[in-house]
């Protein structure tokens, strides 16, 4: 197993990408990580932990920076880290591509250079959330902002998968994000969506609102990219704020390493047809070994080849089911 790494992305490159790179060796057997971007700083970087036979540089000249438009970028960078990155996992020489930083350069290229699964129109990102009864998913979380029901149908079991194989949810309970339970609730996507899902051989257990999302009514939460992007917004700064009243510092240890979003790793780039893990611009080193991690499972689950079979059998890569 290969899995690139955009050595050169977020706040805190390369250093934070090398020593997270070298953590993840350590701990995964038998996965081999190719560090791509500036060869010469990556050596260097490497230089302070020694030599590993499962860790390789790939040289790329450009990177891409926050500010840039991503389309744009990819197009007019083809040696930018992140697109060197996944052309390698398109060319079969690496299975997984993990990136932190730019999550738009992240989805252009995991759409466009990776490629999407036939029949997919539109990517989603699966974002891990933690709740009363441990982590749930949410989907989209601003990969796409204008959705249609087919697309929310799609992600939901696109996310239903990742929950069962890679997140280990049994039966992963799926629920439509609304504003109230009953089905007659909601705007007309939502409206159109409900009985879609509710005939999509998922565990779908209704409309969800806002006060059931933290307390794991449900282990996969559907929405459009927009709401879903606003959720996690809101909730980040909710997080800081109760944090911040919290007087006693062990306590506030505690609740916040219950939030660290270093737990998780990183949000998989899913409905495209290799593995891409997409993590925080402030990502640490244990955030970025932890997105391997997450990749190297995703990989060994063939989580790409249950997604496509599972959307297969249920008729939904057929434009307009």
């Amino acid at each position: 197993m290969r899995i690139a790494v955009d050595a050169m992305g977020g706040d805190f490159a390369p250093q934070e990408l090398v020593k997270g790179a070298v953590q993840a060796a350590e701990a995964l057997e038998g996965a081999e990580i190719i560090l791509v971007g500036d060869g010469d700083r990556l050596r260097t970087e490497l230089g302070q932990y020694g030599h590993s036979r499962r860790i390789h540089v790939h040289h790329a000249s450009q990177v891409i920076g926050m500010d840039e438009p991503p389309a744009a970028a990819v197009r007019c960078k083809a040696d930018a880290s992140i697109v060197v990155a996944g052309d390698l996992v398109r060319s079969g020489e690496a299975d997984a591509l993990v990136a932190v930083g730019h999550t738009g350069a992240a989805m252009v290229v995991g759409a466009m250079r990776i490629g999407r699964i036939d029949g997919i129109s539109r990517p989603t990102i699966a974002s891990p959330m933690p709740t009363r009864r441990g982590q749930a998913v949410i989907l989209d979380a601003g990969a796409t902002v204008d959705c249609d029901a087919h697309n929310l149908v799609q992600f939901a079991v696109m996310g239903a998968v990742y929950a069962e194989h890679i997140l280990g949810i049994p039966s992963p309970r799926v629920g439509l994000f609304s504003i109230g339970e009953e089905a007659s609730k909601g705007n007309e996507l939502v409206k159109a969506t409900f009985p879609r899902l509710q005939n999509a051989g998922l565990n779908f257990v209704g409309n969800i609102d806002g006060k059931d999302l933290f307390r794991g009514a449900v282990d996969v939460v559907i929405c459009d990219g927009f709401v879903g992007n606003t959720i996690l917004k809101v909730a980040e700064g909710l997080a800081e704020l109760i944090l911040e009243r919290i007087p006693d510092p062990i306590l506030r240890r505690e609740v916040a390493k219950g939030m660290d979003y270093s737990e998780y790793g990183g949000a998989p780039l899913l409905g495209i047809r290799g593995v891409c893990i997409v993590g925080h611009g402030r990502s640490n080193a244990k955030a970025v070994a932890n997105a391997i991690r997450v990749a190297a499972v995703a990989v060994e689950q063939k989580m790409v080849c249950r997604i496509n079979n599972m959307l297969a059998e249920r008729g939904l890569l057929v434009r307009g089911h």
